[in-house]
């Protein structure tokens, strides 16, 4: 696996010259996917004709049987018109004469090839519509760089491998590549991705087994795509959750749709990219989970003081963060949950009236738990955040609210950002499940209980008398620290000869530096 994407990313180094990073961003990923598609049909194609010969059937009616597409759009493989197969557009991919091997005369670049081949696959499968990018011809397009990585393409099979489905590679490539061109991207990149450990503390808080599942800036996908592998990691039914999102920026919103399709979900996302504030475009649907991570404190967005979602007070021009939380709250079932990703500041801000909408959705009791994450997981900001999960059914927890402090997880994995490891994730779970008493951590023998320094339930009595701020730190308190056993006075002792030791070797090394400036000298 690693040298697949290692051959993929090479492939997209060969545009990095000719191209900024958003741009070969949809270049490649365009590709990828369609070298997906061709492969998955080829593959099908091959199984087909295997099953059809042994079934004795002449090759006349293998050959008509072979191009029903039917036969592959039953298998939920995407039907591949034959000018936007793989093997027909790498064999002009170097500038091959046109009308060679008998072909139709081909365009005069592999830019408009492939252009074509995107159109065609588009218009043979509907669920792709405006969905693949077409810009492949375009000037800044250096087609013989293009040729090239189709070329290096080549090389790379999506193919299963043992009991691993040609989709789960593509999928595993797909996310590789979203998270190598966040980094690339720099701050944009945080537009259309947020790091998988992210996301999966959602997940795994809000166990999402089945029912409508939605986004309300769903960036490309990830909140689905973590949804599904959390339902496969249980032996659930990933077609028992209806997705649904919406999505303001076009090319997210394309790419979207595409990682979606390549991890075979269907998804409800608009019939085009919308601005949530401006239209819902899934008015009338409520939803059992929502997982968001919208961005952070917008100055502009299309705000009217009498939208019917701002139940818990009009939220101010200068910042969008309780607009979108209140929309989420619309969304919600009676029995829904929701996580959302914010900045830290909206745990106790009291702008533009803030503090009094804070005030009121929580006296509601639709907060559930505050979740403080660790700094640096974001690559595209420095922004500290944390997670805000709701829920319109507490149950036994009705009145109460469970603070995690978790800004001590977590892992540097470059200098630059923070990973929470699985173990991290399932320690956030865990605590919030024995909290709610979920079967999941039943199973597990799991009995919560206050942790100092980690987690800590509070009444709404409490929260109003630390006016309404749901910061984790100002409730858990300090972690135990164990005791060493060393008086205090001897301790004392000790780190103040510790330190005047110290104190006479700097001396010491600094008259040995000098001593040599001087013979240099």
């Amino acid at each position: 696996m690693k040298e697949l994407k290692d051959t993929l990313w090479k492939a997209a180094d060969k545009l990095r010259g000719s191209m900024d990073a958003s741009q070969y961003k949809d270049v490649v990923l365009g590709l990828v996917f369609l070298k997906y598609v061709s492969d998955a049909f080829d593959e099908r194609r091959e199984t087909v004709r295997v099953e059809l010969e042994a079934e004795g059937l002449d090759e006349a009616t293998i050959a008509e049987l072979l191009d029903d597409p039917n036969e592959y759009r039953a298998a939920g493989v995407f039907w591949v018109p034959r000018h936007a197969r793989w093997s027909y557009l790498a064999r002009f991919a170097k500038g091959r004469p046109a009308g060679a091997d008998g072909e139709a005369v081909d365009p005069a670049t592999v830019g408009e090839l492939i252009d074509a081949a995107m159109e065609h696959i588009m218009g043979s499968n509907p669920s792709l519509k405006g969905t693949l990018p077409t810009l492949f011809n375009r000037e800044s397009v250096d087609q013989r760089r293009l040729g090239e990585l189709v070329d290096l393409l080549n090389s790379a099979r999506f193919r299963g491998d043992g009991a691993r489905r040609a989709r789960d590679v593509l999928g595993e490539v797909y996310e590789y590549f979203l998270g190598k061109f966040a980094a690339a991207e720099g701050k944009r990149g945080g537009e259309f991705y947020t790091p998988p450990g992210v996301v999966r503390v959602l997940v795994e808080v809000l166990e999402p087994y089945q029912g409508n599942v939605y986004d309300p800036a769903c960036g490309s996908g990830g909140m689905f795509v973590q949804a599904e592998k959390f339902l496969e990691r249980h032996g659930a039914n990933p077609q028992d959750i209806y997705v649904f999102g919406q999505e303001l920026n076009e090319r997210t919103w394309r790419m979207a749709k595409m990682n979606l399709a390549v991890h075979g979900l269907t998804a409800q996302l608009g019939a085009k990219w919308e601005d949530t504030f401006v239209r819902d475009l899934h008015p009338d649907t409520k939803m059992d989970y929502v997982m968001a991570n919208p961005p952070f404190n917008i100055k502009d967005w299309a705000r009217s003081e009498d939208d019917a979602r701002w139940a818990y007070g009009v939220p101010p021009a200068g910042n969008a963060n309780y607009a979108w939380i209140q929309h989420i709250l619309s969304k919600l079932g009676p029995t829904g949950t929701a996580g959302v990703v914010m900045a830290n500041g909206s745990m106790s801000s009291n702008s533009g009236g803030e503090g009094q909408i804070r005030a009121q959705i929580v006296e509601a009791d639709l907060v559930s738990c505050m979740v403080a994450l660790p700094t640096q997981l974001f690559r595209s900001t420095g922004i500290p955040v944390c997670v805000w999960f709701f829920s319109r059914d507490k149950g036994a927890r009705a009145g109460e609210v469970l603070f995690i402090d978790a800004r001590n997880l977590g892992h540097m994995v470059d200098r630059a950002e923070r990973a929470l490891s699985d173990e991290d994730i399932t320690k956030i779970a865990d605590t919030y499940h024995a909290w709610r008493g979920k079967p999941s951590a039943a199973a597990k023998g799991l009995v919560y209980e206050d942790v100092a320094g980690l987690c800590r339930t509070a009444t709404l009595a409490e929260v109003k008398e630390a006016g309404y701020a749901l910061t984790p730190g100002r409730y858990v308190g300090a972690a135990e620290v164990e005791d060493d056993g060393e008086l205090l006075d001897e301790k004392i002792a000790r780190l103040t000869n510790e330190l005047y030791e110290a104190f006479d070797e700097s001396a010491r090394l600094e008259a040995v530096v000098r001593e040599q400036l001087g013979k240099v000298e």
